[in-house]
Protein backbone atom coordinates (compact mmCIF):
# COMPACT_ATOMS: atom_id res chain seq x y z
CA UNK A 1 0.00 0.00 0.00
CA UNK A 2 1.09 3.07 -0.94
CA UNK A 3 2.50 5.96 2.50
CA UNK A 4 1.77 9.20 0.06
CA UNK A 5 -1.48 11.16 0.64
CA UNK A 6 -1.96 13.52 -2.07
CA UNK A 7 0.40 14.38 -5.18
CA UNK A 8 2.07 17.19 -6.15
CA UNK A 9 2.28 17.92 -10.18
CA UNK A 10 5.83 18.48 -11.90
CA UNK A 11 4.66 21.73 -12.87
CA UNK A 12 3.19 22.48 -10.18
CA UNK A 13 6.86 21.88 -7.87
CA UNK A 14 8.20 23.28 -11.29
CA UNK A 15 6.55 26.73 -10.20
CA UNK A 16 7.22 27.03 -6.68
CA UNK A 17 11.13 25.69 -6.38
CA UNK A 18 11.23 28.97 -9.55
CA UNK A 19 9.71 31.22 -7.12
CA UNK A 20 12.69 30.46 -4.95
CA UNK A 21 14.80 33.26 -5.94
CA UNK A 22 17.60 34.50 -4.24
CA UNK A 23 20.24 37.73 -4.95
CA UNK A 24 22.68 36.83 -7.35
CA UNK A 25 26.28 35.46 -5.64
CA UNK A 26 28.42 38.15 -4.99
CA UNK A 27 32.53 37.58 -5.86
CA UNK A 28 34.13 34.88 -4.50
CA UNK A 29 30.47 33.09 -3.00
CA UNK A 30 30.49 29.31 -4.43
CA UNK A 31 26.91 28.33 -5.74
CA UNK A 32 26.27 24.99 -4.29
CA UNK A 33 25.98 22.23 -6.84
CA UNK A 34 22.79 22.04 -8.95
CA UNK A 35 21.40 19.01 -7.13
CA UNK A 36 22.10 20.50 -4.39
CA UNK A 37 19.98 23.53 -4.80
CA UNK A 38 17.27 21.53 -5.87
CA UNK A 39 17.04 19.46 -2.51
CA UNK A 40 17.15 22.21 -0.76
CA UNK A 41 14.73 24.33 -2.59
CA UNK A 42 12.37 20.69 -2.24
CA UNK A 43 13.56 20.05 1.87
CA UNK A 44 12.46 23.89 2.44
CA UNK A 45 9.29 23.84 0.43
CA UNK A 46 8.32 21.11 3.29
CA UNK A 47 9.04 22.73 5.59
CA UNK A 48 7.47 25.67 5.19
CA UNK A 49 4.42 23.19 4.15
CA UNK A 50 3.85 24.62 0.76
CA UNK A 51 4.77 20.73 -0.17
CA UNK A 52 2.78 19.01 2.30
CA UNK A 53 4.30 15.83 4.43
CA UNK A 54 3.39 12.30 2.56
CA UNK A 55 3.03 14.33 -1.16
CA UNK A 56 4.19 11.61 -3.99
CA UNK A 57 6.41 13.75 -5.86
CA UNK A 58 6.57 13.82 -9.57
CA UNK A 59 8.98 10.95 -10.94
CA UNK A 60 12.50 11.85 -11.86
CA UNK A 61 12.30 12.10 -15.68
CA UNK A 62 8.76 14.88 -15.60
CA UNK A 63 10.51 16.71 -13.45
CA UNK A 64 13.63 17.34 -15.23
CA UNK A 65 11.28 18.44 -17.98
CA UNK A 66 9.45 20.50 -16.29
CA UNK A 67 12.74 22.16 -14.70
CA UNK A 68 14.98 21.69 -17.80
CA UNK A 69 17.63 19.96 -16.09
CA UNK A 70 18.77 16.50 -16.00
CA UNK A 71 17.60 13.57 -15.13
CA UNK A 72 20.92 13.08 -13.00
CA UNK A 73 20.13 16.33 -10.94
CA UNK A 74 17.02 14.76 -10.33
CA UNK A 75 17.91 11.41 -9.16
CA UNK A 76 20.92 13.48 -7.41
CA UNK A 77 18.46 15.43 -5.58
CA UNK A 78 16.37 12.91 -4.53
CA UNK A 79 18.96 10.64 -3.19
CA UNK A 80 20.15 14.07 -0.67
CA UNK A 81 16.62 13.94 0.43
CA UNK A 82 16.12 10.69 1.42
CA UNK A 83 19.81 10.39 2.95
CA UNK A 84 18.33 13.67 4.74
CA UNK A 85 15.12 11.69 5.80
CA UNK A 86 12.65 14.71 3.89
CA UNK A 87 12.31 11.90 0.88
CA UNK A 88 10.81 7.93 1.27
CA UNK A 89 10.33 5.90 -1.73
CA UNK A 90 9.59 2.35 -2.87
CA UNK A 91 9.82 0.44 -6.09
CA UNK A 92 6.40 0.70 -7.64
CA UNK A 93 5.32 3.11 -4.92
CA UNK A 94 7.26 6.05 -6.41
CA UNK A 95 8.38 9.02 -3.57
CA UNK A 96 6.66 11.05 -1.30
CA UNK A 97 8.19 13.54 1.42
CA UNK A 98 9.02 12.92 4.78
CA UNK A 99 10.29 14.94 8.12
CA UNK A 100 12.85 13.49 9.98
CA UNK A 101 12.44 11.98 12.98
CA UNK A 102 12.31 14.29 15.83
CA UNK A 103 11.17 17.36 13.56
CA UNK A 104 7.60 19.04 14.30
CA UNK A 105 5.56 18.69 11.26
CA UNK A 106 5.46 21.68 9.45
CA UNK A 107 1.90 23.90 9.67
CA UNK A 108 0.39 25.35 7.17
CA UNK A 109 -0.26 28.77 9.12
CA UNK A 110 0.74 31.24 11.33
CA UNK A 111 0.80 29.77 14.59
CA UNK A 112 1.85 31.12 18.31
CA UNK A 113 5.21 29.97 18.51
CA UNK A 114 5.79 26.91 21.00
CA UNK A 115 6.12 28.03 24.58
CA UNK A 116 9.50 26.23 25.23
CA UNK A 117 11.01 28.34 22.76
CA UNK A 118 9.58 31.79 23.91
CA UNK A 119 12.88 32.27 25.60
CA UNK A 120 15.34 31.77 22.63
CA UNK A 121 13.06 33.08 19.89
CA UNK A 122 11.85 36.79 18.95
CA UNK A 123 8.49 35.75 17.63
CA UNK A 124 7.86 37.56 15.16
CA UNK A 125 5.26 35.63 13.47
CA UNK A 126 1.88 35.83 15.04
CA UNK A 127 0.11 39.12 14.58
CA UNK A 128 -0.86 39.82 18.49
CA UNK A 129 -0.22 41.22 21.44
CA UNK A 130 -0.56 40.77 25.01
CA UNK A 131 -4.21 41.51 26.96
CA UNK A 132 -4.74 45.33 27.67
CA UNK A 133 -4.61 44.72 31.15
CA UNK A 134 -6.81 45.65 33.81
CA UNK A 135 -9.44 45.65 31.15
CA UNK A 136 -9.28 41.47 30.71
CA UNK A 137 -9.61 40.74 34.26
CA UNK A 138 -12.28 43.40 34.26
CA UNK A 139 -14.16 41.82 31.65
CA UNK A 140 -14.24 38.43 32.89
CA UNK A 141 -15.06 39.55 36.39
CA UNK A 142 -17.76 41.42 34.85
CA UNK A 143 -18.64 37.99 33.12
CA UNK A 144 -19.23 36.02 36.35
CA UNK A 145 -21.21 38.26 38.15
CA UNK A 146 -23.28 37.88 34.67
CA UNK A 147 -23.22 34.30 34.56
CA UNK A 148 -25.37 32.77 37.29
CA UNK A 149 -28.97 33.23 35.36
CA UNK A 150 -27.52 31.79 32.31
CA UNK A 151 -26.25 28.91 34.41
CA UNK A 152 -29.99 27.33 34.57
CA UNK A 153 -29.96 27.15 31.41
CA UNK A 154 -28.97 24.90 28.76
CA UNK A 155 -26.08 26.85 27.63
CA UNK A 156 -26.16 26.31 23.77
CA UNK A 157 -27.05 29.46 21.83
CA UNK A 158 -26.06 28.79 18.24
CA UNK A 159 -26.85 32.06 17.05
CA UNK A 160 -25.32 33.68 20.42
CA UNK A 161 -26.40 35.14 23.33
CA UNK A 162 -29.11 37.33 22.87
CA UNK A 163 -27.65 40.28 25.06
CA UNK A 164 -24.76 40.80 22.60
CA UNK A 165 -26.32 40.12 19.11
CA UNK A 166 -27.96 43.39 19.97
CA UNK A 167 -25.18 44.99 21.28
CA UNK A 168 -23.36 44.48 18.15
CA UNK A 169 -26.24 45.38 16.24
CA UNK A 170 -26.76 48.18 18.33
CA UNK A 171 -22.76 49.36 17.54
CA UNK A 172 -23.12 48.95 13.79
CA UNK A 173 -26.19 51.13 13.91
CA UNK A 174 -24.15 53.70 15.51
CA UNK A 175 -21.86 53.38 12.82
CA UNK A 176 -24.54 54.57 10.00
CA UNK A 177 -25.47 51.02 9.30
CA UNK A 178 -28.81 50.23 10.37
CA UNK A 179 -28.65 46.93 12.15
CA UNK A 180 -31.20 44.31 13.90
CA UNK A 181 -29.81 41.36 16.42
CA UNK A 182 -31.72 39.08 13.76
CA UNK A 183 -28.62 40.16 11.51
CA UNK A 184 -26.05 39.11 13.97
CA UNK A 185 -24.93 35.25 14.93
CA UNK A 186 -21.80 35.25 17.55
CA UNK A 187 -19.08 32.88 16.17
CA UNK A 188 -15.61 31.13 17.61
CA UNK A 189 -13.27 33.73 16.33
CA UNK A 190 -13.23 35.80 12.76
CA UNK A 191 -11.99 32.00 11.21
CA UNK A 192 -15.12 30.36 12.64
CA UNK A 193 -17.26 33.40 11.09
CA UNK A 194 -15.28 32.58 7.35
CA UNK A 195 -15.36 28.69 8.02
CA UNK A 196 -18.98 28.91 8.36
CA UNK A 197 -19.44 31.43 5.10
CA UNK A 198 -17.28 29.07 3.06
CA UNK A 199 -19.22 25.58 4.19
CA UNK A 200 -22.38 27.54 2.90
CA UNK A 201 -21.70 29.62 -0.31
CA UNK A 202 -18.89 27.87 -1.60
CA UNK A 203 -18.81 23.98 -1.75
CA UNK A 204 -15.80 21.98 -3.00
CA UNK A 205 -14.42 23.56 -6.67
CA UNK A 206 -16.22 26.66 -6.36
CA UNK A 207 -14.17 29.49 -7.00
CA UNK A 208 -13.16 32.60 -4.04
CA UNK A 209 -11.16 35.60 -5.08
CA UNK A 210 -8.81 37.18 -3.11
CA UNK A 211 -6.63 39.42 -2.73
CA UNK A 212 -2.81 39.08 -3.89
CA UNK A 213 -1.19 38.97 -0.65
CA UNK A 214 -3.85 38.44 1.78
CA UNK A 215 -4.11 36.75 5.32
CA UNK A 216 -2.45 33.05 5.16
CA UNK A 217 -4.73 31.48 7.30
CA UNK A 218 -7.87 32.32 5.75
CA UNK A 219 -6.02 31.27 2.70
CA UNK A 220 -4.79 28.01 4.10
CA UNK A 221 -8.33 27.71 5.26
CA UNK A 222 -10.22 28.09 1.81
CA UNK A 223 -7.59 25.52 0.34
CA UNK A 224 -8.88 22.59 2.72
CA UNK A 225 -12.24 23.91 2.03
CA UNK A 226 -11.93 22.86 -1.44
CA UNK A 227 -11.23 26.51 -3.10
CA UNK A 228 -10.28 27.18 -5.98
CA UNK A 229 -8.55 30.45 -5.12
CA UNK A 230 -8.39 33.53 -8.11
CA UNK A 231 -5.41 36.09 -6.70
CA UNK A 232 -6.78 39.09 -7.38
CA UNK A 233 -3.37 41.85 -7.33
CA UNK A 234 -2.82 44.78 -4.61
CA UNK A 235 -2.91 48.26 -5.91
CA UNK A 236 1.18 49.95 -5.59
CA UNK A 237 1.79 50.80 -1.89
CA UNK A 238 -0.78 51.64 0.75
CA UNK A 239 -3.65 52.66 -1.88
CA UNK A 240 -5.93 49.53 -1.66
CA UNK A 241 -7.48 47.68 -4.27
CA UNK A 242 -6.87 47.67 -7.97
CA UNK A 243 -10.03 47.96 -9.35
CA UNK A 244 -9.89 47.34 -12.94
CA UNK A 245 -8.66 44.16 -12.03
CA UNK A 246 -10.96 43.30 -9.80
CA UNK A 247 -13.51 44.03 -12.53
CA UNK A 248 -11.70 42.25 -14.61
CA UNK A 249 -11.73 38.94 -12.35
CA UNK A 250 -15.52 39.71 -11.09
CA UNK A 251 -16.30 39.52 -14.96
CA UNK A 252 -14.58 36.88 -16.42
CA UNK A 253 -14.22 33.99 -13.39
CA UNK A 254 -17.41 34.86 -11.67
CA UNK A 255 -16.71 33.86 -8.33
CA UNK A 256 -18.81 32.28 -6.05
CA UNK A 257 -17.39 34.40 -2.89
CA UNK A 258 -14.64 37.46 -2.61
CA UNK A 259 -12.78 38.05 0.59
CA UNK A 260 -11.39 41.14 1.45
CA UNK A 261 -10.15 42.84 4.33
CA UNK A 262 -10.58 46.62 3.72
CA UNK A 263 -9.00 48.32 6.86
CA UNK A 264 -5.55 48.18 7.28
CA UNK A 265 -4.93 45.14 5.23
CA UNK A 266 -3.55 41.82 6.62
CA UNK A 267 -0.36 41.94 5.11
CA UNK A 268 0.20 44.78 3.71
CA UNK A 269 -1.68 47.67 5.72
CA UNK A 270 -3.44 49.13 3.29
CA UNK A 271 -6.84 51.05 3.54
CA UNK A 272 -9.29 50.89 1.19
CA UNK A 273 -10.97 54.44 0.60
CA UNK A 274 -14.84 54.84 -0.35
CA UNK A 275 -14.90 54.97 -3.45
CA UNK A 276 -13.28 51.47 -3.96
CA UNK A 277 -15.43 50.00 -1.82
CA UNK A 278 -18.45 51.25 -3.56
CA UNK A 279 -17.10 49.92 -7.05
CA UNK A 280 -16.25 46.59 -5.58
CA UNK A 281 -19.95 45.90 -4.25
CA UNK A 282 -21.08 47.60 -7.14
CA UNK A 283 -19.08 45.25 -9.13
CA UNK A 284 -19.53 41.92 -7.02
CA UNK A 285 -23.57 42.70 -7.30
CA UNK A 286 -23.08 42.69 -10.83
CA UNK A 287 -21.09 39.41 -11.10
CA UNK A 288 -23.26 37.60 -8.48
CA UNK A 289 -20.24 37.55 -6.20
CA UNK A 290 -21.01 37.68 -2.47
CA UNK A 291 -18.44 39.67 -1.22
CA UNK A 292 -16.83 39.18 2.56
CA UNK A 293 -15.62 41.56 4.35
CA UNK A 294 -12.95 41.05 6.99
CA UNK A 295 -13.31 43.55 9.57
CA UNK A 296 -10.83 42.81 12.21
CA UNK A 297 -8.71 45.28 12.02
CA UNK A 298 -11.19 48.34 11.18
CA UNK A 299 -10.56 49.95 14.87
CA UNK A 300 -6.67 49.71 15.36
CA UNK A 301 -5.81 52.82 13.03
CA UNK A 302 -2.41 54.07 15.18
CA UNK A 303 -2.10 57.95 13.49
CA UNK A 304 -3.82 60.89 14.38
CA UNK A 305 -6.29 62.43 11.89
CA UNK A 306 -7.21 58.79 9.75
CA UNK A 307 -10.51 59.64 8.26
CA UNK A 308 -11.95 56.18 8.42
CA UNK A 309 -13.78 55.28 5.17
CA UNK A 310 -17.39 53.84 5.32
CA UNK A 311 -18.02 50.21 6.55
CA UNK A 312 -18.22 48.11 3.16
CA UNK A 313 -21.46 47.00 3.90
CA UNK A 314 -22.47 50.60 4.14
CA UNK A 315 -22.42 50.47 0.33
CA UNK A 316 -24.82 47.84 -0.12
CA UNK A 317 -28.51 48.64 1.75
CA UNK A 318 -30.30 46.17 0.57
CA UNK A 319 -28.02 43.16 1.88
CA UNK A 320 -27.85 40.82 -0.74
CA UNK A 321 -23.93 41.34 -1.35
CA UNK A 322 -21.91 42.05 1.51
CA UNK A 323 -21.74 39.70 4.49
CA UNK A 324 -19.64 41.59 7.15
CA UNK A 325 -17.11 39.28 9.74
CA UNK A 326 -15.67 41.32 13.13
CA UNK A 327 -13.77 39.64 15.57
CA UNK A 328 -12.47 41.05 19.14
CA UNK A 329 -9.18 38.88 18.65
CA UNK A 330 -6.90 41.96 17.07
CA UNK A 331 -8.57 44.65 18.63
CA UNK A 332 -8.55 43.33 22.46
CA UNK A 333 -6.78 39.82 23.01
CA UNK A 334 -6.48 37.12 20.07
CA UNK A 335 -7.21 34.70 24.22
CA UNK A 336 -11.12 36.64 23.28
CA UNK A 337 -12.08 34.04 20.60
CA UNK A 338 -15.42 35.85 19.81
CA UNK A 339 -16.22 36.23 16.04
CA UNK A 340 -19.45 37.96 14.48
CA UNK A 341 -21.31 37.69 10.83
CA UNK A 342 -23.68 40.64 10.15
CA UNK A 343 -25.70 40.16 7.24
CA UNK A 344 -29.08 39.32 6.13
CA UNK A 345 -31.67 37.98 8.38
CA UNK A 346 -31.80 34.75 5.87
CA UNK A 347 -28.28 34.27 5.54
CA UNK A 348 -28.03 34.46 9.59
CA UNK A 349 -30.65 31.66 9.76
CA UNK A 350 -28.88 29.46 7.12
CA UNK A 351 -25.47 30.14 8.97
CA UNK A 352 -27.29 28.94 12.44
CA UNK A 353 -28.54 25.95 10.92
CA UNK A 354 -25.78 24.49 9.07
CA UNK A 355 -23.43 25.52 12.32
CA UNK A 356 -25.56 22.61 14.57
CA UNK A 357 -22.89 20.29 12.63
CA UNK A 358 -19.84 21.89 12.93
CA UNK A 359 -19.14 23.90 16.63
CA UNK A 360 -22.68 23.92 18.30
CA UNK A 361 -22.44 27.60 19.30
CA UNK A 362 -19.70 30.10 20.97
CA UNK A 363 -18.61 29.83 25.10
CA UNK A 364 -21.53 31.44 26.71
CA UNK A 365 -18.42 33.19 29.50
CA UNK A 366 -16.42 34.94 26.91
CA UNK A 367 -19.58 36.62 25.34
CA UNK A 368 -20.44 37.75 28.33
CA UNK A 369 -16.94 39.26 28.73
CA UNK A 370 -17.30 40.82 25.68
CA UNK A 371 -21.08 42.43 25.95
CA UNK A 372 -19.55 43.54 29.32
CA UNK A 373 -16.97 44.95 27.50
CA UNK A 374 -19.12 47.00 24.99
CA UNK A 375 -21.76 47.52 27.47
CA UNK A 376 -19.50 49.69 30.07
CA UNK A 377 -16.92 51.73 27.72
CA UNK A 378 -14.19 48.98 28.21
CA UNK A 379 -13.81 48.25 25.10
CA UNK A 380 -12.93 51.51 24.09
CA UNK A 381 -10.50 52.10 26.61
CA UNK A 382 -9.31 48.66 26.20
CA UNK A 383 -8.75 49.66 22.20
CA UNK A 384 -6.86 53.11 22.98
CA UNK A 385 -4.24 51.05 24.82
CA UNK A 386 -4.07 48.59 22.35
CA UNK A 387 -3.63 51.19 19.77
CA UNK A 388 -0.79 53.01 21.66
CA UNK A 389 1.35 49.61 22.30
CA UNK A 390 1.19 48.64 18.29
CA UNK A 391 2.16 52.76 17.27
CA UNK A 392 4.86 52.21 19.77
CA UNK A 393 5.88 49.25 18.29
CA UNK A 394 5.50 49.90 15.04
CA UNK A 395 7.87 53.25 15.27
CA UNK A 396 10.44 50.71 17.26
CA UNK A 397 10.72 48.33 14.19
CA UNK A 398 10.46 50.78 11.51
CA UNK A 399 13.58 52.13 13.04
CA UNK A 400 15.40 49.27 13.92
CA UNK A 401 14.91 47.94 10.47
CA UNK A 402 15.83 51.15 8.76
CA UNK A 403 18.74 51.07 10.20
CA UNK A 404 20.26 47.20 10.03
CA UNK A 405 18.53 46.90 6.89
CA UNK A 406 18.83 50.11 4.58
CA UNK A 407 18.20 47.93 1.26
CA UNK A 408 14.81 46.28 2.25
CA UNK A 409 11.67 48.52 1.39
CA UNK A 410 8.17 49.27 2.64
CA UNK A 411 5.82 51.98 3.12
CA UNK A 412 4.76 52.36 6.87
CA UNK A 413 0.94 52.26 7.33
CA UNK A 414 -1.44 54.40 9.05
CA UNK A 415 -3.01 51.51 10.87
CA UNK A 416 -3.25 47.58 11.50
CA UNK A 417 -0.44 45.50 12.98
CA UNK A 418 1.84 44.28 10.38
CA UNK A 419 4.46 45.89 7.88
CA UNK A 420 5.15 44.29 4.48
CA UNK A 421 8.69 44.47 3.49
CA UNK A 422 10.74 44.23 0.31
CA UNK A 423 13.41 42.17 1.38
CA UNK A 424 16.46 43.43 -1.44
CA UNK A 425 16.25 40.46 -3.81
CA UNK A 426 16.69 37.99 -0.58
CA UNK A 427 14.11 34.65 -0.47
CA UNK A 428 11.85 35.30 2.36
CA UNK A 429 11.36 31.65 2.96
CA UNK A 430 14.90 31.43 3.45
CA UNK A 431 15.18 33.99 5.37
CA UNK A 432 12.85 32.81 7.94
CA UNK A 433 14.71 29.52 7.83
CA UNK A 434 17.71 31.20 9.00
CA UNK A 435 16.22 33.59 10.88
CA UNK A 436 15.33 30.12 13.08
CA UNK A 437 18.81 29.69 13.21
CA UNK A 438 19.76 33.12 14.80
CA UNK A 439 16.84 33.42 17.15
CA UNK A 440 14.12 35.06 15.47
CA UNK A 441 10.53 33.63 13.53
CA UNK A 442 9.47 35.79 10.62
CA UNK A 443 6.78 34.63 8.29
CA UNK A 444 8.01 34.79 4.34
CA UNK A 445 5.77 36.32 1.71
CA UNK A 446 4.78 33.02 0.05
CA UNK A 447 2.33 32.22 2.99
CA UNK A 448 0.22 35.18 1.98
CA UNK A 449 0.00 34.34 -1.77
CA UNK A 450 -1.34 31.91 -3.77
CA UNK A 451 1.11 29.09 -5.82
CA UNK A 452 4.53 30.82 -4.73
CA UNK A 453 4.29 34.00 -5.19
CA UNK A 454 5.74 36.90 -2.51
CA UNK A 455 9.03 35.52 -2.56
CA UNK A 456 10.84 38.48 -2.17
CA UNK A 457 8.65 39.38 1.19
CA UNK A 458 8.74 38.92 4.65
CA UNK A 459 5.51 40.61 6.93
CA UNK A 460 6.95 41.70 10.05
CA UNK A 461 4.12 42.63 12.67
CA UNK A 462 4.69 44.45 15.39
CA UNK A 463 4.38 42.81 18.50
CA UNK A 464 7.80 43.82 20.13
CA UNK A 465 9.19 46.99 20.84
CA UNK A 466 12.37 48.86 22.22
CA UNK A 467 15.44 46.96 22.72
CA UNK A 468 13.85 44.07 21.60
CA UNK A 469 12.56 44.69 18.48
CA UNK A 470 16.47 46.28 17.76
CA UNK A 471 17.37 43.15 18.62
CA UNK A 472 14.73 41.40 16.24
CA UNK A 473 16.42 43.91 13.85
CA UNK A 474 19.96 43.03 14.44
CA UNK A 475 18.75 39.02 14.07
CA UNK A 476 17.26 39.54 11.19
CA UNK A 477 20.39 41.79 9.39
CA UNK A 478 22.20 38.04 10.39
CA UNK A 479 19.97 35.85 8.98
CA UNK A 480 19.97 37.74 5.53
CA UNK A 481 23.65 37.92 5.87
CA UNK A 482 23.70 33.96 5.51
CA UNK A 483 21.57 33.74 3.18
CA UNK A 484 23.61 36.19 0.98
CA UNK A 485 26.17 33.89 1.62
CA UNK A 486 24.80 30.86 0.29
CA UNK A 487 24.01 29.06 3.96
CA UNK A 488 21.21 26.49 3.31
CA UNK A 489 19.96 23.79 5.91
CA UNK A 490 21.19 20.83 3.96
CA UNK A 491 23.14 17.87 5.28
CA UNK A 492 19.91 16.91 7.36
CA UNK A 493 20.94 20.41 9.53
CA UNK A 494 17.09 21.52 10.29
CA UNK A 495 15.82 24.65 12.19
CA UNK A 496 15.60 24.24 15.65
CA UNK A 497 12.09 25.09 15.69
CA UNK A 498 9.23 24.95 12.53
CA UNK A 499 8.38 28.84 10.63
CA UNK A 500 4.99 29.18 10.37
Amino acid sequence: MAQWTSAMGAAQLARLLNSQQDRPAGPGTRRPPAYRALADGIRLLVLEGRVPVAARLPAERELALALSVSRTTVAAAYEALRTEGFLESRRGAGSWTAVPAGNPLPARGLEPLPPEALGSVIDLGCASLPAPEPWLTRAVQGALEELPPYAHTHGDYPAGLPALRAMIAERYTLRGIPTMPEQIMVTTGAMGAIDAICHLFAGRGERVAVESPSYANILQLMREAGARLVPVAMADGLSGWDMDRWRQVLREAAPRLAYVVADFHNPTGALADDDQRRRLVDAARSAGTVLVADETMTELWLDEGVDMPRPVCGFDPAGSTVITVGSASKAFWAGMRIGWVRAAPDVIRSLVAARAYADMGTPVLEQLAVNWLFSTGGWEQAVEIRRAQARENRDALVAAVRRELPGWEFEVPRGGLTLWVRTGGLSGSRLAEMGERVGVRVPSGPRFGVDGAFEGYVRLPFTVGGALAEEAAVRLAAAARLVENGVTGGGGDAPRTFVA
